[in-house]
């Protein structure tokens, strides 16, 4: 089974112009895109004080504890790799 092709006119489109776009490092680039993050800062929702304290207190404890399991594991491997190399 053989496709039909359309048929190419032979009529010329008009052909759109585009404009050159201006510099992104332009001053009114520049001002565009500070108003746009301003836009989008507003719709951020901040957390409380209450989450912020509670999440922060996560973070310093898992610190706190991968970082003695890790001084323990070197300490240890440390100590195995002295003992193999006397």
């Amino acid at each position: 089974m053989a496709a039909k092709t359309k048929p190419k006119s032979k009529s010329k489109k008009s052909q759109v112009v585009k404009e050159p776009e201006p510099s992104p490092y332009s001053p009114a680039q520049i001002k565009k895109f500070i108003e746009e993050v301003k836009v989008e800062f507003l719709k951020i929702v901040w957390p409380d004080k209450k989450m912020t304290l509670g999440l922060t207190g996560v973070v310093v404890a898992l610190t706190v504890v991968i970082s003695i399991y890790l001084g323990t594991v070197d300490l240890l491997l440390g100590k195995v790799v002295a003992s193999i190399l006397r």
